[in-house]
């Protein structure tokens, strides 16, 4: 187990990038998915609302991003926390300006991690952040080494029967782990992804959470605090933009408070988050 001050000093010991001939032994589903980030990053696809025709529905998602930012608030000061595929480091960097002592970003696209190091630089936030090409299922940090960890739409990107015990591996006793993932129950949204390959790898269309994830999270985490989201409010996106779009969304998210905490019909939600805690007494 490392402290803040000594995890950097390993980390700047470390490779930040890992190369081609890494790239290369992974299984072909892990260069999938680097080369797909890498080519959303280059073009700046994934910043762009018009980059591709699902993007807009994330204008909804201004609920679930106001959750993660109180949530990080409230839990990130003077904390070492792993933002687990942590993508162009944007809640990296958050958890450093919230008062993290330390923030690793870990990611297995290059760009990405290139990326996420240069806006840390550019935002003064260097000395409360690392960033380090890696893949998440094999992650090669030291055990024992993370007080919080962030996975914000990633873990249907993993194989879980491996991402869980490594989690597990690198949290220490107590640890909390906030997740916020698409959810597997609703045949629209899962229609729309099986007519919308193109927009994630082959991997990711296969894979989407449901309770048999949470219950495999269960042989190393306890599980708290599972939240729903998103029923109404991502029709109100199809609203023309301006006035007529922010009132439609306010209203929407106001309804979807109420059809959210109905038993059975908030399955159907778009997302949800929750939290897996490592038990005091956990043996990994």
């Amino acid at each position: 187990m490392l402290d803040a001050a000594r995890l950097a000093a390993w980390i700047d010991e470390q490779p930040t990038y890992l190369g081609d001939s890494w790239l290369s032994s992974l299984e072909a589903r892990k260069r999938e998915e680097a080369a797909f980030h890498d080519h959303d990053r280059l073009d700046h696809r994934d910043e762009d609302p018009r980059g591709a025709p699902n993007r807009r529905f994330y204008e909804a998602a201004s609920i679930v991003s106001a959750h993660i930012t109180t949530w990080l608030r409230e839990h990130a000061a003077g904390r070492v926390v792993l933002d687990y595929a942590c993508g162009n480091g944007a809640l990296t960097r958050k958890a450093a300006a919230d008062g993290a002592a330390l923030a690793v970003g870990i990611d297995i696209s290059e760009v990405s991690i290139r990326g996420a190091a240069e806006q840390a630089r550019e935002a003064g936030l260097v000395g409360r952040t690392r960033f380090l090409q890696r893949d998440c299922e094999q992650t090669l940090l030291p055990d024992e080494s993370f007080d919080m960890c962030l996975c914000l739409g990633m873990l249907h990107h993993i194989d879980l029967a491996k991402g869980f015990p490594e989690l597990a591996r690198l949290m220490r006793a107590g640890g909390r782990i906030l997740c916020v993932e698409a959810l597997g129950y609703n045949p629209l949204i899962r229609a729309y992804r099986r007519l919308t390959p193109q927009l994630r790898t082959a991997w990711e269309k296969d894979h989407i959470l449901t309770y048999r994830e949470l219950d495999l999270a269960k042989a190393w985490f306890t599980i708290e605090n599972v939240r729903f989201f998103l029923l109404a409010a991502p029709l109100a996106t199809l609203l023309p933009a301006g006035l007529p779009r922010r009132v439609g969304l306010t209203v929407a998210h106001g309804i979807d408070r109420v059809l959210t905490s109905v038993p059975g019909l908030r399955l159907w939600s778009w997302m949800f988050s929750f939290e897996l805690v490592k038990a005091p007494t956990h043996v990994a």
